[in-house]
């Protein structure tokens, strides 16, 4: 409990960040700052060298923003960080996450909520939440899980009812977890070469180590519901169902996002904006964007949103293709490409996509192309049958026979 403070439900709006990436500093920590409501920014991290540096600068990070004519660079001051590995820091993080108003995961996936131990992200909410839940009125938090999954709310939902013992309703009267749709691009750049020839500012003093993020800040979230919510980061916008925008970012954006890393990275390029100087590679892109993944989706979703009309998508394709070879933003093509195997899962924004488009009856000839890209990827370090490479992509999932059959005979043709 803070010094001074009584009760919990009497405290003033604090903001708590679980985990410290690229999103976490770029989006959240900063956004919150600039909101100029928080009495608090409070971030959990388990990276010693990373919460020692915050702490040396004294609460301080630089953050470099990538604009359409260049790097603009700001201070985000007054930040407690705290390792919920070292119990005393944790002990800190709970009594902050009890007085919290507004907490935000940005961890690399939703297998990071419960890790084990009590150092995991569920572990740790479930009990500030449980000390909100003790006070005579709980000061509500909203929960902006962040993991790029279409279900992370609901997964970290089921978490903490189970952690704590108590039935959704019951939760609710504390924290609401909300999905999020982020379209933001960001990054951390390590390579010192890149660092100097961008006039990076280093995250702290002495860390090779920088935030470099676009400026793009448009984010769409769950409508909250209940009494008692407030937000206070009002630049974020709600939806009353974000499935259909979490399914344009994963298989519109996310999907050509990857198309163009994975054809760059066969012409050799090392930055995605060295797309924008490889002969028709971009053409190829946008009209994979437009005619198979946004034809496919303004089917679906016709009537949801202005996004899913025709002129709607091309605007929504248009921006974010300028946005991706962004030369300021310098990303890198291997980290767009990292992970193939996943890339390539069932679900996920390769095949993913194609299996929407073939739902929608369009055939998805350009993002097989860049889902054989992909197996060829994988292929470099395991160099077995492709089939043998997707049917590791998709083990679990539940796909059919026939449409494993036609998802295998599009890709196969693309790699001819």
């Amino acid at each position: 409990m803070r010094k001074g403070t009584n009760d919990i439900s009497q405290t003033a709006p604090s903001f708590v960040g679980v985990g410290f990436g690229a999103i976490q500093a770029g989006l959240f920590l900063f956004e919150a700052q600039q909101t100029r409501a928080f009495t608090r920014l409070v971030v959990a991290e388990v990276l010693p060298e990373v919460v020692d540096a915050v702490r040396n600068a004294g609460g301080r990070y630089m953050l470099n923003i990538a604009t359409p004519g260049g790097i603009e660079r700001h201070e985000v001051s007054g930040i407690e960080m705290y390792n919920p590995a070292v119990p005393a820091d944790r002990a800190k993080l709970v009594e902050a996450i009890a007085c919290a108003t507004e907490i935000a995961t940005a961890l690399p996936s939703v297998a990071f909520y419960d890790t084990g131990g009590s150092a995991s992200a569920a572990a740790l909410l479930a009990d500030g939440i449980r000390q909100k839940l003790a006070a005579a009125q709980p000061v509500p938090a909203l929960i902006y899980t962040a993991e790029n999954d279409n279900h992370a709310a609901e997964i970290l939902d089921a978490l903490l009812c189970d952690t704590l013992g108590v039935t959704p309703r019951n939760l609710h009267r504390a924290a609401q977890c909300l999905n999020t749709v982020i379209g933001k691009m960001s990054g951390v750049v390590t390579d010192a070469a890149q660092m100097t020839e961008q006039w990076l500012a280093p995250m702290c003093p002495g860390l090779l180590r920088c935030f470099l993020v676009e400026e793009f800040n448009r984010i769409l979230i769950t409508k909250t519901s209940g009494e008692g919510f407030r937000r206070h980061i009002l630049v974020f916008e709600e939806r009353e169902d974000l499935l259909p925008f979490e399914e344009a970012k994963l298989y519109g954006h996310n999907a050509t996002h990857a198309l163009i890393g994975y054809l760059a990275h066969e012409r050799g390029c090392q930055y995605i904006a060295d797309a924008a100087h490889e002969g028709g590679l971009m053409r190829f892109a946008r009209d994979a964007f437009i005619e198979e993944s946004g034809a496919a989706l303004c089917r679906k979703h016709a009537g949801v949103d202005p996004l899913f009309t025709p002129e709607g998508y091309q605007a929504y394709a248009d921006d974010l293709l300028i946005r991706m070879v962004n030369p300021y933003l310098r990303d890198a093509v291997a980290r767009v490409i990292r992970d193939p195997k996943r890339k390539l899962g069932w679900n996920d924004r390769l095949v993913g996509t194609m299996r929407l488009a073939l739902g929608q009856g369009i055939e998805p000839r350009r993002y097989a192309r860049a889902a054989a890209a992909a197996v060829r990827a994988v292929q470099a370090d395991d160099p077995r049958p492709m089939r043998a490479v997707l049917d590791e992509c998709w083990r679990g999932a539940a796909a059919g026979e026939e449409d494993r059959q036609r998802i295998t005979q599009l890709i196969s043709e693309a790699r001819q």
